[in-house]
């Protein structure tokens, strides 16, 4: 299990009351910066996650201990060393440089199981980007929230410019990017990107209940919950209504599904085993 593996950038841990795990980026002094290897860290640590029974709800997070200031992540780390192999006055490595990079967002993004972002602090450029990737957010209300590359130059370019507007829209997205400024986790949870805005002496609190309810939810209900809508939205209508209606087949054979409706008709809580 990954708790046995050697991370540098990150930490797991299991809570097993909630059948859930934590993977937090473990880089306080650069703010939780990402590099690839953080990056890959984080999809090596998933990679057993996903067959994990103990494990029905990963929360995703930055470091708890932080040194300078809280910060789900604020960005990509821009003093890490280039990579040796890459010549980057070359169009086609540039290109093939992006597309590993985007590689371990979509990793994160076709995660199996529920993937909650718990933001306290700062979630800028590429840190944002991870967020996108999650199912849900939860976040205090002293996190931040944006888009600065353009002052650098440069531009959200970890999936940021096809993801965010799929979130919040057209203009807003296109406000975000242009303009590079700050927003308040309170205008991301009016613009519908935040699931879950809290107080921030409650958000730890919050975050244990929202992932202890996910953890023990019926699993594979939420399986098909999440394919169906990333998937099955990409696609005309009734392409989608199919996906829908064979999500739902599949669905039926759960144990889960004949607990449910037992407890209901019994009028009891339901007992899920994530079968």
């Amino acid at each position: 299990m990954s708790e046995e593996h050697e991370f540098k950038h990150i930490k797991v841990e299991k809570i097993e009351d909630g059948n859930y795990a934590i993977i937090s980026i473990n880089r306080p002094k650069k703010l939780n910066a990402l590099q690839d290897l953080t990056l890959k860290e984080i999809v090596d640590a998933l990679e057993p996650m996903a067959l994990d029974p103990k494990v029905r709800c990963v929360v995703l997070r930055g470091t708890k201990d932080f040194t300078k200031k809280p910060a789900f992540s604020a960005g990509a780390d821009l003093s890490a060393p280039l990579s040796p192999d890459v010549n980057f006055r070359n169009l086609m490595h540039q290109s093939h440089n992006k597309y590993r990079r985007h590689r371990f967002y979509d990793l994160i993004e076709e995660f199996p199981k529920i993937i909650i972002a718990a933001v306290d602090g700062f979630a800028l450029g590429g840190g944002l980007e991870l967020v996108l990737v999650c199912d849900l957010v939860i976040a205090s209300k002293r996190s931040t929230f944006g888009f600065p590359e353009i002052k650098r130059g440069i531009f959200p370019a970890d999936g940021g410019t096809q993801r965010m507007i799929k979130s919040i829209g057209l203009m807003r997205a296109k406000k975000m990017m242009i303009f590079g400024e700050h927003y308040t986790a309170e205008q991301m949870y009016d613009w519908g990107l935040v699931a879950f805005l809290v107080d921030d002496d409650k958000f730890e609190d919050v975050v244990h209940e929202k992932a202890s309810l996910v953890g023990n939810a019926a699993t594979n209900s939420l399986f098909v919950i999440k394919k169906c809508i990333n998937y099955g939205t990409q696609v005309p209508l009734e392409f989608g209504m199919q996906f829908e209606q064979l999500g739902w087949s599949l669905n039926s054979q759960s144990k889960d599904v004949s607990e449910g409706i037992t407890a209901f008709l019994q009028k009891r809580p339901p007992k899920f085993k994530g079968k």
